[in-house]
């Protein structure tokens, strides 16, 4: 199975950068792995994360952005579970 990843983002906030940032992290641990990593401009104050059609995380539901570390780990708990993630898997 192929995984498209998506990140919606609020243009208006400027949350660009960010989402931007973590599709390069998330290419940069999965690679071929992922099919697409497409971004979304949205507005009112949006930052979703969507794996295969399912939101993986939702900013306005937790309160505030995902951590790469932690968004690493969401995606690898749903595409390849056995996956070890080097220091993304490690404790502070």
């Amino acid at each position: 199975m192929q995984n498209r990843l998506s990140i919606e983002y609020c243009s208006e906030c400027r949350f660009i950068l960010r989402a931007t940032w973590l599709a390069q992290e998330l290419l940069f641990t999965f690679g071929s792995d992922l099919e697409e990593v497409a971004l979304r401009p949205g507005g009112g104050g949006i930052f979703v994360v969507t794996l295969n059609g399912s939101v993986i995380f939702d900013r306005q539901a937790v309160g505030r952005f995902p951590e790469s570390k932690e968004l690493k780990q969401l995606v690898r708990d749903c595409i390849d579970p056995d996956r070890d993630l080097g220091h993304s898997d490690r404790s502070s």
